[in-house]
This record gives structure tokens, sequence and C-alpha cells, in this order.
């Protein structure tokens, strides 16, 4: 399956997407707590999306690490430089 190439191990996909999630989960706790004045609804609202958005955010990194478009030539890893390559050369004109 193509998510599970790429130039980082799962373990780091796994710990940005949990660490991105913990900054995440403190705003939406912040902001439910701003727009609903109650703390049970913003942890419940927290606590929900937690689970759901590291999924998302796990297979969209995975995704994206997989496009060589936008990196410069340069700072890519010698096998997607070589992939980048063959991409090109077979690009239609």
């Amino acid at each position: 399956m193509f998510l599970f190439r790429g130039h980082e191990t799962h373990s780091r996909s796994i710990v940005k997407a949990a660490s991105w999630r913990a900054l995440g989960s403190i705003d939406t706790f912040v902001l439910s707590f701003i727009f609903s004045g109650n703390a049970k609804i913003a942890a419940s609202i927290a606590g929900t999306e937690v689970i759901t958005k590291i999924a998302l955010y796990y297979f969209h990194e995975r995704a994206w690490s997989l496009v060589h478009w936008g990196f410069k030539p340069e700072t890519l890893p010698p096998e997607m430089a070589a992939a980048a390559d063959d991409e090109l050369e077979h690009a239609p004109t």
C-alpha cells in the first residue's frame, strides 16, 4: 500500500501525529471552553476528536511523504531524488 513507504519511519510519523494532536486538543479544549463556558463540554469535545484526528494526520503525513513536488532537489534523500528524476523523464510534455 502506498501509505507505508516514504522517507520517514512509521514510529516517527506516529510520534509526530500524537504530539501535534496533543497541541491541537489543548487548543480545541480552550476554544470549546471559551464558547461553551463549560469545562465538561469542552473536555468532551476535545477528548472525542483526539482519536480521529491522530489517524487523519498520520495518513495525511504518510501520503505527503510520497509527494516529490515542492522539494528542492538538493534536499531530497538519494532514493527520492532518483524517483523524482524518473518522474520528470516520464512526465507528459
